[in-house]
């Protein structure tokens, strides 16, 4: 199988079982790096940041440059196609059944029970991202304590100061970003 095939079909597999969003398929990111090793968790981390604050769902974005790092334009239609693919085949498919569907009970406890996994998976994630952004690559040896104070002081100034523009945000993490990346 070559390598092009195999990146469709994890990220098939990522786009059929990421319920929830751009955040839950953090987890299937993860660990398509970790197996593979077509990124690191670094740079699964400064994927999440760049995502974040570029127009467009994240996982999508996430998926062309996972395949543009890797094939270039090809790699990034093929892998963001494969992200894709699910979501277009399933809504094709229940849109003719929408009226029965959404009133189901069923359909809803399973929607309901699948909440907490999604926030659990989401909450792994960020521990994992958060440890990498404070360690590095799970090495533990060095704590970034810049980087720390720095992220400690953007989340008390969300909290205390609720009225500030998300765009402030976005905008101090990455001038902390450039400063620390030199």
């Amino acid at each position: 199988m070559t390598k092009l095939l195999l990146m469709f079909l994890e990220f098939f597999k990522t786009g059929l079982f990421a319920v929830g969003g751009g955040l839950a398929t953090i987890p299937f990111l993860r660990e398509i790096g970790v197996r593979y090793g077509w990124y690191t968790m670094s740079d699964l981390s400064t994927m999440i940041a760049v995502s974040e604050s570029t127009p467009g769902p994240m996982g999508v974005n996430m998926a062309s440059y996972v395949g543009f790092s890797q094939y270039g334009v090809l790699g990034s239609i093929v892998v963001t196609l494969g992200l894709v693919l699910p979501s277009l085949i399933i809504i094709c498919i229940i849109a003719n059944f929408l009226e029965k569907f959404k009133e189901a009970k069923l359909v809803q406890q399973i929607f309901a029970g699948l909440k907490p996994a999604v926030v659990a998976f989401i909450a792994v994630a960020t521990i994992d991202i958060l440890v990498t952004t404070l360690f590095g690559d799970y090495t533990f040896s060095t704590f970034h304590w810049k980087q720390f104070i720095c992220l400690f002081i953007l989340l008390a100034l969300s909290k205390y100061k609720p009225k500030l523009h998300p765009i402030w945000f976005i905008v101090a993490s990455a001038v902390v970003g450039i400063v620390f990346a030199f």
